[in-house]
């Protein structure tokens, strides 16, 4: 992929390069919500039904700083070290501001969103749907059936975004986070076609 430009808000997309890593290991990706969604079996024990439900106070979430590898980052002359990852940036007057890093899997044909953040004061830009379209784009090379993601039960913001991205819940995991400072979280997976 070549360094495309976005909409006329001037924000520029581009596979990411080593010397973008500090950054993206750096990007803020906190948010807070006055929703989580709650899972629970459904009444005859088949299933599970998610639900959104209000929250007071909100929930503010802060990630850890997370140790992304150079896999996907591109090289100097734009080579990639993994021919199945890639890192996408999106950069605000040459500011990074958002992310998309994803790997390819030849077997079930799945592009996996390993990663996507932006920073909180470009939210509501459309930076992440142009972030996941150039992954889709990337899926369409490698041959990808659909995406797919995992994001945690109480980041509603997500959910909401993915959503919008054309994504339906497809599964989850009920222990994923035990063990961690998310454990009572729930992951919920998502997925869509690669189109």
């Amino acid at each position: 992929m070549t360094t495309a430009h976005g909409p006329a808000d001037g924000i520029v997309y581009r596979l990411a390069r080593p010397e973008d890593a500090g950054a993206v290991a750096a990007l803020d990706s906190s948010f807070t919500t006055r929703t989580v969604f709650e899972v629970a079996v459904s009444g005859d024990g088949s299933g599970f039904l998610l639900r959104e439900v209000p929250v007071d106070p909100p929930v503010r979430r802060a990630f850890p700083p997370e140790e992304h590898d150079e896999q996907g980052i591109a090289g100097p002359r734009g080579a990639d070290v993994d021919a199945d990852t890639r890192t996408f940036v999106a950069l605000d007057s040459g500011e990074l501001c958002g992310f998309a890093a994803v790997g390819y899997a030849a077997w079930n044909r799945r592009l996996t969103v390993e990663d996507i953040e932006v920073a909180p004061g470009h939210r509501g830009r459309g930076i992440g749907s142009a972030l996941m379209g150039c992954a889709a784009e990337f899926g369409r090379e490698r041959g990808a059936e659909h995406i797919w993601l995992e994001v945690s039960s109480v980041n509603a913001p997500a959910v909401h975004a993915y959503r919008r991205m054309g994504f339906t819940f497809c599964g989850l995991d009920t222990a994923l986070y035990g063990g961690t400072p998310a454990a009572g979280e729930q992951a919920l997976f998502m997925s869509r076609p690669c189109r």
